[in-house]
């Protein structure tokens, strides 16, 4: 259910957009990050098991 938005429908709705393209690239960001953290991590963990630490 859409409201009667009037003369600023393209404005609101403008900034609906903008808004949820900035929440959806900052959700991917977070991924992105914590997946390649992650990915580190393993590396630095698999590094000192090999070295006896």
């Amino acid at each position: 259910m859409m409201p009667e938005l009037g003369k600023y429908a393209v404005e609101v709705l403008s900034a609906y957009a903008v808004s949820i393209l900035l929440i959806a690239g900052l959700v991917a960001l977070s991924l992105w990050r914590s997946a390649r953290m992650r990915r580190e991590l393993r590396q630095i963990e698999e590094r000192h098991r090999r070295n006896g630490r």
